[in-house]
């Protein structure tokens, strides 16, 4: 082992990877993270944490963890791509605030039937589908108000 391996694992597609000193970096602070976070953002906050990972590396750790389905990805109006721990195992979607970014994981059955049955209908298999919703949370609806309110 170098000094850099830790260990190996088996990810969701069978596949064996190694385990690094920057990929429990980065898998840890995203724990410790309660909504959504830019690479950049994740960048920082590993170097604050005196993490010696790259953004290259930041970049390549995060996108292997999505596609192994460890993180979730929201992509913002712009394109630019967010990820996250989610607490929930199974297939879910996300309410997130467009102002402070809060995410809260939902279950949709009546999304879930609606997208089997479109798929169906026009002879699709396989298919996957990712329903985010965007809008204000409590908090932040309160402060828009507020701010409304005071600007009379």
């Amino acid at each position: 082992m170098t000094g850099t391996t830790t260990g190996h694992t088996r990810a969701s597609g069978g596949r064996e990877q190694r385990v690094t000193k920057q990929k429990v970096a980065v898998g840890e602070a995203l724990n410790d993270l309660a909504d959504f976070v830019s690479t950049q953002e994740l960048h920082r906050i590993l170097q604050e944490r005196g993490a010696s990972v790259s953004l290259a590396t930041t970049y390549r750790i995060v996108q292997s963890m999505a596609e192994d389905g460890l993180v979730d990805v929201l992509r913002t109006d712009d394109g630019e791509a967010r990820y996250r721990r989610c607490e929930a195992r199974g297939h879910h979607h996300h309410l997130v605030c467009r102002r402070c970014g809060k995410a809260v994981e939902i279950e949709a059955p009546a999304v879930e039937s609606w997208a089997s049955r479109v798929a169906a209908e026009h002879g699709y298999t396989a298919v996957e589908h990712t329903v985010e919703i965007f809008g204000l949370c409590p908090e932040c609806s309160a402060a828009v108000a507020a701010e409304s309110g005071s600007e009379d």
